[in-house]
């Protein structure tokens, strides 16, 4: 069965798939650093690597989808996934025709994720959609049943306070994002991991309550994506479904609808 390569790159991670050629499920994925500088033959002996486990023979690649909100990568990673696939590697972008359409001042502005996360939610779901992305940034899509970008929210992620309070004290130490097993922590990681855990799962559900009244829909379905959606996602009140490959599925679609 031949496959599709898609990558969606963020400013903390990059997460690669392999899909069908639809864009309707996931075979595989990775995910590694975009932090780390890669030239274009180390992005190149990367992908290969990737590529090659698993058991089995390798199915074609017919064809590459990259989504980027870090444009100085775009190029190389190009010409990489362009020597790795059999058919042609596109970019998605504000400018890419796909059936959508960025009801916001600044269309040209909307990142690639948030822009294949609304052509995901208008194929798959067909209603009103909430895409809480739980990334480097919390994203908040607010998407129409027939596939409209109507704008929505960003704040910052999980990994960000976490992050800040590692740097900003002098002796409080980074820990793992793990849900705690208690709200009131008894120990110094365990009151960061609390203190940090439960006030984003508490922003998503204040934040999902605001919308709804903003919005007026009657009926609204809120699905949680992203690295972090498995790990946050079944603490949120609000959240109804947890789709962590909804960028990947996404850039899959655009492809095939590009690749026409």
């Amino acid at each position: 069965m031949a496959c599709q390569l898609v990558a969606d790159v963020g400013n903390t991670e990059t997460v690669f798939g392999l899909l069908d050629l639809d864009g309707r499920e996931v075979l595989r994925h990775w995910r590694v650093s975009t932090r780390v500088p890669r030239t274009e033959a180390e992005y190149g002996v990367l992908l290969r690597a990737l590529l090659s486990t698993g058991s089995g023979p390798r199915a074609p690649i017919r064809r590459g989808v990259i989504g980027s909100v870090v444009p100085s990568g775009d190029r190389t990673l190009r010409r990489v996934m362009s020597a790795l696939v059999d058919g042609a590697v596109f970019n998605v972008s504000a400018r890419s025709d796909l059936p959508i359409r960025l009801d916001v001042e600044e269309p040209l502005t909307v990142g690639a994720d948030r822009i294949v996360n609304t052509l995901a939610a208008k194929v798959r779901f067909g209603r009103d959609t909430i895409a809480v992305d739980l990334g480097t940034a919390t994203t908040f899509d607010c998407i129409t049943a027939d596939g409209v970008f109507r704008g929505g929210v960003i704040a910052p992620g999980l990994s960000a306070g976490l992050d800040w309070l590692a740097r900003s004290t002098a002796k409080l130490p980074t820990v793992e994002l793990v849900p705690p097993a208690e709200v009131v922590g008894r120990r110094t990681e365990t009151c960061i991991q609390s203190g940090v855990f439960y006030s984003v799962v508490d922003a998503i559900d204040g934040m999902v309550r605001r919308i709804r009244a903003s919005w007026g829909s009657e009926d609204l379905l809120v699905v949680a994506t992203g690295g972090f959606a498995p790990v946050v996602g079944p603490h949120a009140a609000t959240v109804d479904r947890i789709e962590p490959f909804l960028t990947l599925e996404g850039l899959g679609i655009a492809g095939a609808h590009l690749d026409r």
